[in-house]
């Protein structure tokens, strides 16, 4: 007989044990909701490139669309089957598209050749029987992400999306009694518990997909008893509370999957991109067996740094799918023979990190850091990936180059480099360092050193919009000079060659550029007026009128100068440096657009006026290297750049369509012995071989007229003479007096409306103006 005193306490045990139980449930099942059925994460935000474009007429070739498709991670195969795949033939490319959710609508899967001629593509014909093909965008690749501070990562998938091999993988490998248990499989605990404890270690897990979730979703790494005991309950109320299908798809958006960096890896979607580089849908067996193979350790089995490992372990994986019928015995043994086929990315949370920069600085401008990191924006951007990639490479290169050539230390030069689209601003490539791939002081953006010359072409803008005064072949003394400073100090700036030029036609001055000329040059106009004409080119911290700005003692980054030389690539229309073209939300619902603005900065005629003088600075003046390297059809237009000591070396310059902007240095400020011809013109022409701009076609104003003058003297002068030029004036000016030879000929030039060029011009064109 059981005392009744002690019945009474075990009742009252009882009663306490069930109103702690109750009071525990209510608890976990609050958190269990209100965390599932609210915002269960904070979803980052994805950066694509810019999207190829292919139509007729496009200056493309194989090659490069082959180069295009891989970095996608489309497959190359004898014959394309589904989207994501590609196929060669001679002069042709067939392509089966992958479908992607653009800003402006869906761009459906399409099966299309792709023929080549010696131009570019010459046709686009469909394969799947569908409407003909105009114009077709590629999915753009993800070059980054803005993740929360927490570090997690993913790119959320629908179960319906999601290949049902992955899912019989998943089940036949961690819970096999998934359709049937209620969120904790008994059996399989205490199997697991006598395993354990005959290894006298932890060699076999029991907890199943859904206590795998709570684990990772609610609660911490912590091994005790009240932590199995709390996931034990949750992972019951989860399967009361909710269906097989929301618990599977939030498991495979949710399960840890490796480590990039600071990023943590998380669920299959994102994996997929990580270790493939290609969407979960387009996965074969072998892939699919290694990412659920990664589950039970994906720093133990990282495929990366223990390829052995990862292999063996997905191997027995294939073996458990063939065992449990997810895969039939001869894909098994198919699967078993391939490699594990992980592309080479480790380390890279971002592909262009000095790109993605930018992209920051000007999302901060609209969107708080908060909802960058968690509402699952998606950012549409400017860069071109095969262009950035040639420019890192050609940058890079060059780089070792030089130093070889001038015994210079290995890795003692840095440089950074810009390239823009001159019809709408968009930055096409950026690289802030010669380790391009690597996140560290981003040169392009935030190394702001003195310009040197590059400031010359404003000092003669500004005297050119004085027709009255100057015109071209105005004669400026190259001299000795004076310039008196605060404090009775003089400044006595010298050139370069250290050798005076005496009396020079003014567009020596600035082709040549010689330094005593376009300071007395610039003194006669004002320094203030040069300030004003920066200060309308570009969004820059206005300088202060010190004389010495008239020789770029004004401190720039790569990219503030390429705001500067992109008013005169454009015919002296201001439109700022952009890096993002749309912004939608996760479902693609368009937020912000960002687009094209211009407003006219510069007059068109002194602007058509310093463009020509560019392109003569590299016919013959400082940047006469380029000419010889470049195809001289291309009519290129530029200007190199030196700062005192030989510290900071730059060239900027454009052709029809791009402009491209180079600094070469070094980051302690020492002199690199480099001037702007000798260290940032060779990386510049590297970098517009690869660009390949249209040529340079400038359309004179109304008003201005060619007329050959001598080179040497200004003096008028005849087509055919010896030493003779062809330079642009407007109408009523130019030289007084001629020189012996030939008659003063005017050129016929084909004049243009008062219009910026390029893009809207093309735009009014289309229209019928």
């Amino acid at each position: 007989m059981i005392p009744r005193i002690l019945k009474w306490a075990l009742f009252a045990a009882a009663v306490a044990t069930a109103v702690w139980l109750y009071q525990q449930v209510k608890v976990l099942d609050a958190e269990v909701t209100s965390r599932f059925e609210g915002k269960r994460w904070e979803l980052p935000t994805q950066v694509y490139a810019r999207p190829l474009e292919l139509h007729e007429g496009s200056r493309l070739a194989r090659d490069e669309l082959v180069e295009e498709l891989d970095r996608l991670g489309y497959q190359r195969l004898s014959q394309v089957q589904r989207p994501g795949q590609y196929q060669l033939h001679a002069g042709a490319v067939d392509v089966a598209t992958r479908g992607f959710r653009f800003w402006d609508g869906s761009e459906p899967s399409r099966h299309i050749r792709v023929r080549f001629g010696a131009w570019g593509i010459t046709e686009l014909s469909a394969l799947d029987g569908g409407e003909p093909v105009v114009l077709l965008r590629l999915d753009p690749s993800t070059i980054g992400s803005i993740y929360a501070r927490h570090g997690e990562d993913r790119v959320l998938v629908r179960l319906d999306d999601v290949p049902q091999v992955l899912i019989d993988a998943l089940l036949a490998v961690e819970d096999r009694h998934f359709r049937s248990h209620h969120g904790v499989h008994v059996q399989s605990l205490v199997r697991a518990l006598l395993a354990n404890l005959r290894a006298r270690a932890v060699v076999q897990g029991g907890s199943t997909i859904t206590q795998q979730l709570v684990k990772n979703f609610y609660l911490d790494n912590r091994r005790t008893l009240r932590r199995k005991f709390d996931e034990a309950l949750m992972a019951l109320i989860l399967d009361w509370r909710y269906g097989k299908h929301e618990i599977l798809e939030a498991y495979i958006n949710e399960i840890y999957l490796g480590q990039d960096g600071d990023r943590a890896v998380h669920g299959f979607g994102l994996g997929s991109q990580f270790y493939f580089q290609r969407p979960l849908a387009e996965l074969k067996d072998h892939e699919v067996a290694l990412l659920v193979g990664i589950i039970r350790g994906p720093s133990y089995y990282d495929p990366r740094r223990r390829p052995e490992r990862a292999r063996e372990r997905r191997d027995r994986v294939l073996t458990v799918m063939a065992d449990q019928q997810a895969i039939t015995v001869e894909a098994a043994a198919r699967a078993l023979d391939a490699p594990l086929g992980v592309v080479d990315r480790a380390g890279q949370t971002t592909r262009y990190p000095a790109f993605m920069g930018l992209v920051q600085r000007q999302l901060q401008e609209h969107y708080r850091a908060e909802d960058l990191r968690s509402e699952g924006l998606r950012i549409f951007t400017t860069v071109d990936p095969a262009l950035q990639s040639r420019v890192e490479r050609k940058l890079a290169g060059r780089l070792a180059d030089i130093e070889g050539q001038r015994n210079l230390p290995a890795g003692s030069l840095e440089a950074a480099a810009v390239v823009t689209d001159t019809d709408t601003g968009e930055v096409l490539a950026l690289v802030g360092g010669r380790q391009a791939r690597f996140a560290g002081f981003n040169r392009a953006l935030d190394a702001r050193r003195p310009v040197g010359s590059l400031i010359k072409p404003f000092v003669y803008l500004v005297a050119l919009q004085e027709p009255r005064r100057f015109d071209v072949v105005s004669i400026v003394e190259d001299t000795p000079i004076s310039v008196p400073l605060p404090g009775g100090r003089v400044w006595e700036p010298r050139n370069f060659d250290r050798t005076w030029h005496g009396p020079v036609p003014l567009y020596l001055g600035l082709t040549e550029s010689y330094n005593a000329a376009t300071v007395r040059l610039g003194m006669d106009v004002g320094v203030e007026t040069v300030v004003d004409a920066l200060a309308r080119s570009a969004t820059i911290p206005r300088p202060p009128p010190h004389p010495s700005l008239l020789l770029g003692a004004v401190e720039m980054s790569p990219v503030e100068v390429a705001d500067l030389y992109q008013t005169l690539a454009s015919g002296g229309y201001r439109s700022l440096p952009r890096a993002i073209r749309e912004v939608t939300t996760a479902d693609g619902a368009p937020l912000s657009r960002y687009p094209l603005t211009v407003a006219r900065a510069i007059d068109p005629e002194p602007a058509y006026l310093v463009n020509r003088l560019l392109q003569e600075a590299i016919r013959s003046g400082t940047g006469r290297r380029a000419r010889q390297l470049l195809p001289e059809s291309w009519n290129l237009a530029g200007k190199t750049g030196t700062s005192d000591g030989l510290r900071d070396s730059w060239f900027a310059g454009f052709g029809g369509d791009r402009l491209a902007v180079v600094w070469v240095g070094r980051d302690d400020n020492a002199p690199s012995g480099l001037t702007g011809a000798t260290g940032a013109l060779p990386v510049w022409i590297d970098i517009m071989a690869e660009v390949r701009p249209r040529p340079l076609e400038l359309r004179p104003p109304q008003g201005v007229q060619e007329l050959w003058v001598e080179a040497a003297t200004g003096l008028g002068s005849g087509q055919g003479c010896p030493d003779a030029v062809s330079l642009p004036f407007l109408r009523g000016t130019g030289p007084v007096r001629h020189g012996d030879c030939g008659e003063p000929t005017v050129m016929a030039t084909v004049p243009a409306e008062d219009e910026p060029p390029g893009l809207l011009r093309r735009i009014r064109d289309w229209f019928g103006g």
